[in-house]
């Protein structure tokens, strides 16, 4: 690419930058510590889905100092090669004289990037980079920067971020305080009806933005990079597996339901969405990893707004809507999960802490039901013997106490309050 137009793009870049802080910026709750990691000589990747405010939070934490940027994911940067990067630095260094920080918004557009990104650590420049492809990045960052990097993993807003975009402060004395505890229900409410992706939450139109964001994750982020064929295909299953979000799933079904040719490709596909933080499989827990390998998988959704974006109204379950955010919640919290898997009965959640199984968890709307109480806690108990495992919770709707079974004690907590815990 010639200088010229570089310049022009990197300078139009750096007022994009510039109108950002002018805009209202959620502190993340990995803020903090991600700022204290942003001068250490280590590269700093932040990886997630499109949009969920990686490079925000990349921006935010260099604010105070003088440093390049370079977003790939610009059209106008569509063709851009490594051959391209000197003219790149060369153009920063006019723009940002002496500067020593460096952001590079969605690197792994760019073949060799890593390499470029190698070259410049050692000449001491200290480093970001975000990415929406897991794999990708990994891969490389595993090749060419082994030990010298860390990884942020980012997500859309949890719901404390929700609250604070809100202006809705939390105490732990507004549990107790009825009007408060009112508020923070109807906002955990459109909280899991619109999800958390930043831009969705001064948006009317926000289905349709988010309709759009699924439709570019699987032309941008799946299509285009793996050269995908049977684009139709791979969208009709992207939808399949969204719709039937905590549900067991497992390949040779897929392959039927869309008359595929292979497992493999079923396999592949549901990868790739997953790379792109899209989707998440859930594996079944098992201490032998054939059997694992052997049983169904579950898939959740990376947003809550984005399940009810693509599904009717009609169609979706407020239950199964608690227990995505819950999952989304234990990947926040950076936890080993996985659901438990029996003929007679199901853990919606497993914990798992080294060897040990930390926690059980299971989510229902009300144990109002009987049959409903009596199953939920069978599960937690029947599972909780045989996996040595005291720590048994009940994620409820609105309902709040303990329950005593079986010489355990049986934690029950509404979501809001588990979602807000510290």
């Amino acid at each position: 690419m010639e200088k010229h137009l570089i310049k022009q793009i990197l300078l139009e870049q750096k007022g994009e930058v510039a109108d950002l802080f002018k805009e209202r910026i959620v502190e993340r709750e990995c803020g903090q510590s991600t700022k204290k990691m942003f001068g250490a000589d280590l590269v700093k990747v932040i990886m997630g889905v499109r949009r969920c405010g990686k490079s925000v939070l990349a921006h935010q934490s260099l604010r105070s100092q003088e440093y390049g940027y370079i977003n790939f994911d610009d059209e106008r940067l569509i063709g851009a090669t490594k051959e391209d990067l000197n003219n790149f630095l060369e153009v920063l260094q006019e723009i940002h004289p002496g500067f020593k920080y460096l952001l590079l918004d969605e690197a792994q557009n760019i073949e060799g990037w890593e390499l470029f990104v190698n070259r410049l650590k050692r000449r001491r420049y200290i480093i970001t980079v975000t990415g929406s492809n897991a794999k990708l990045l990994s891969k490389e960052l595993a090749t060419h920067l082994t030990g010298r990097h860390f990884t942020i993993e980012l997500y859309p807003f949890s719901f404390k971020e929700f609250l604070s975009y809100r202006d809705i402060s939390i105490d732990e004395k507004d549990f107790y305080a009825t009007e408060k505890r009112a508020l923070i229900n109807r906002s955990l409410d459109e909280y899991l009806t619109m999800g958390g992706f930043p831009e969705v939450l001064h948006l009317e139109a926000w289905s349709q933005y988010l309709r759009e964001l699924f439709d570019k994750i699987i032309t941008r982020d799946v299509v285009l990079r793996y050269n995908i064929k049977y684009v139709k295909a791979l969208k009709e299953a992207a939808l399949y597996v969204i719709s039937n979000f905590g549900a067991r799933l497992t390949y040779n079904k897929l392959k039927n339901i869309f008359e595929m040719k292979s497992v493999h490709t079923v396999k592949n596909y549901l990868n790739y969405l997953e790379e792109t933080y899209l989707v998440f499989q859930l594996e079944p827990f098992s201490f032998k990893i054939k059997e694992q390998v052997k049983q169904p998988r579950k898939v959740y959704c990376i947003d809550t707004g984005l399940i009810s974006a693509l599904i009717p109204k009609t169609t979706i379950d407020h239950g199964r809507i608690m227990e995505n955010a819950v999952f989304l919640e234990l990947k926040r919290r950076g936890k080993e999960v996985f659901y438990y898997s029996d003929p007679s009965f199901e853990v919606d959640f497993l914990v798992k802490e080294g060897k040990k199984i930390a926690q059980l968890i299971q989510v229902c709307r009300s144990l109002n039901d009987g049959e409903t109480k009596k199953r939920e806690i069978k599960a937690l108990l029947r599972v909780g013997r045989s996996l040595q495992c005291r720590r048994l919770l009940v994620v409820t709707s609105d309902q709040e106490g303990e329950e005593k079974a079986g010489g355990e004690k049986i934690q029950i907590l509404p979501l809001w309050k588990w979602l807000l815990e510290k």
